[in-house]
């Protein structure tokens, strides 16, 4: 799970710097710690889909104060989920440990696209333009590959 939240943060320093390219003036922490998250309305990907699972455990829907913290948890939880599920593959040996630690990005990226139009969060993959998935696929490569990397580093004997 420690690869996963090194991995997570790599990927958001990434977007950070490009939101702040494209003319975003929020501060890291606040951009970060989605501060301009008020309702589900303005909820990321991440939280529309913890408040999805909230009101179909509770059968309720959950208050617009819940609407920022499940963007966190829902985005750290993802980032050091796929890492754990990670971990157990990478404990097995491999004679190309690198393909199988670059294919965990690309792996994680095409998951969102076919699980997240599903629930109702995104749209279907076709409907994007090749700039945006190409932006989002390579955030994820960077997810993929300090994930890796820090699951390596802590498995060393």
């Amino acid at each position: 799970m420690v690869g996963g939240v090194v991995g997570t943060i790599a990927m958001d320093v990434l977007l950070y710097a490009r939101y702040r390219r494209g003319g975003g003036e929020d501060p890291f922490w606040s951009w970060e710690s989605a501060a301009g998250v008020v309702d589900w309305e303005t909820a990321s990907a991440p939280g529309q889909l913890g408040q999805k699972a909230t009101r179909l455990v509770t059968r309720r829907q959950p208050s617009d104060d819940l609407a920022r913290p499940m963007t966190n948890a829902v985005h750290w939880a993802t980032g050091a989920a796929w890492a754990a599920q990670y971990a157990v593959l990478a404990s097995r040996p491999t004679k190309h440990p690198l393909i199988r630690g670059l294919a965990l990005g690309p792996a994680v990226w095409l998951a969102g696209y076919a699980v997240l139009p599903l629930a109702g969060v995104y749209q279907a993959i076709w409907t994007y333009d090749a700039r945006t998935l190409a932006d989002d696929l390579s955030a994820h490569v960077l997810y993929g590959v300090a994930t890796s990397a820090t699951v390596a580093a802590l498995n060393r004997p």
